[in-house]
């Protein structure tokens, strides 16, 4: 299968309300010889508020965010078209399930377009930097790393491609990310031929759930605390290893741990045994691309080199065969989901992060093609078919920002008064407001100061005029 390698780079930290304003990719086969590329930067969306320091590490200039060829919206069409171009496809980039994944299916749920194009069927997903992990943990020969000053090996992409010889220059250019990832991600290939197959095989939900519900001893790649460790771990048992509450949550068994105290526990008592350190319980979250290899690389690993090799055995058939104590661990995870549930904040959700609270309907997202290939004005009225007042929200937004004039005065007012309450607001907000920026600007000055960076000086003064002129535009709104 083909691999999608991609990267973005975007307008702030946060998936929510922040923005993709550069995004590249390459294609390339099962030995990595290129078969497609490319390359797309656009123009910020109108009324928002880039964080200055996520533009210095993408060497974005307010002449790129302000004047490119691309508006947004039409960066999303053209990268939806390559994505479907390139399918099927394993996408993957370098730390992208927690952070380009989220960013695309916001962005494309905000875009009304489908939000999971690269991983609903065909397509699959993983993650790069969880394979290097997996490859050091397994053996450091296959990558050199820089040591951090706690001793642990640094995986930033940066780093580690320079660490293999490979040029880094552009890093936090979207294209060269992907080109770097590509690179490393060969390397892993070529030195640990065995593995690199079984990587690739948790970057589907079903596979997954075919090696869990097997029930064999297995190891789990995990990363915390700056390292990478193996777990060898064995699934509950096939009836009763997955979350009551959230889908494709499998639960295995650290086979470092004595069995027969926890067996007979009571719920209470089993809750309580579930914060302790270090963990019985594993999980294994199938839309995360998790690592799974053969129970070999964790038997060599610490601590299991140290136990008796039969009594490992023992313990995963005492899990196994144990149905009851399955059931006690789904019912205490039961109850502790509804508990954490219940203490969650009331404040208001929004629509831009409410992607996971509520689900399209697969009618309103047989719409979406329609509503493309519609002219400005059809749009509009075209809205009134979706059931999903969110998407109602965000096209008259998409709208606004490529045809105002098609805008009812009623709704073009509504929108600019949204913005201007929004970007000037001075409480804390989950998104970048005006003040927000004038005080990043301020310290950020303090700081290039103190460094004698005249060139990030000057950018922070461009930056400074461009949030001057959004402000003098929407305070008197």
């Amino acid at each position: 299968m083909n691999l999608a390698i991609w990267d973005i780079e975007s307008s702030s930290a946060s998936t929510d309300f922040g923005r993709i304003i550069e995004i590249g990719g390459i294609l390339v086969d099962e030995n990595f010889n290129e078969k497609d590329r490319f390359s797309l930067r656009c123009r910020l969306p109108e009324g928002e508020i880039p964080q200055a320091m996520a533009l210095i590490v993408n060497k974005t200039s307010i002449k790129q965010l302000t004047q490119g060829n691309l508006s947004h919206y039409q960066m999303l069409g053209e990268v939806e078209k390559i994505f479907k171009k390139w399918s099927p496809a394993i996408f993957l980039g370098w730390s992208n399930i927690g952070f380009d994944d989220e960013m695309i299916r916001k962005e494309f749920f905000k875009g009304i377009r489908y939000p999971y194009i690269t991983n609903a069927a065909p397509n699959k997903r993983h993650d790069g930097i969880n394979i290097a992990r997996a490859a050091y943990a397994i053996d450091q020969r296959v990558l050199k790393t820089e040591i951090n000053e706690k001793n642990n090996p640094v995986f930033k992409l940066e780093s580690l491609a320079r660490m293999q010889g490979l040029d880094s220059s552009d890093a936090h250019s979207a294209l060269a990310d992907a080109e770097m990832t590509a690179k490393i991600l060969n390397i892993v290939r070529k030195k640990q031929k065995n593995t690199w197959d079984t990587f690739l095989k948790t970057a589907n939900k079903s596979d997954i759930e075919t090696i869990v519900k097997k029930g064999e001893i297995i190891t789990l790649n995990e990363y915390y605390y700056g390292k990478s460790r193996l777990h060898l771990v064995v699934p509950l048992h096939p009836k009763y290893c997955m979350h009551p509450i959230y889908q494709g949550w499998y639960y295995s068994f650290d086979l470092r741990t004595p069995v027969e105290p926890l067996l007979n526990l009571s719920i209470n008592d089993l809750k309580l045994e579930m914060k302790k350190s270090p963990k019985f319980l594993r999980t294994i979250r199938s839309n995360k691309a998790p690592i799974i290899v053969e129970a070999q690389y964790g038997i060599k690993a610490e601590p299991y080199n140290s136990i008796d090799p039969n009594l490992i055995k023992k313990r995963a058939t005492s899990i196994q065969k144990n149905e009851k104590f399955s059931q006690n661990i789904l019912t205490a995870l039961r109850e502790v989901a509804e508990e954490k549930e219940q203490s969650k904040s009331q404040e208001d959700i929004y629509a831009e992060e409410s992607i996971y609270t509520k689900f399209t309907s697969n009618k309103d997202t047989s719409l979406f093609p329609a509503w493309h290939a519609a002219n400005w004005k059809e749009k509009l009225n075209l809205l009134s078919k979706f059931e999903d007042q969110r998407l109602v929200g965000f096209g008259q937004k998409i709208i606004f920002q490529e045809a105002p004039e098609v805008l009812p005065p009623d709704i073009l007012k509504k929108i600019k008064t949204g913005i201007a309450k929004r970007i000037l607001s001075e409480n804390k907000e989950k998104w970048w407001t005006i003040p927000t920026a004038m005080v990043e600007i301020d310290n950020l000055r303090d700081k290039y100061s103190n460094e004698n960076n005249e060139d990030k000086l000057k950018f922070l003064d461009e930056f400074d005029k461009y949030i001057m002129s959004i402000q003098k535009k929407y305070e008197n709104i």
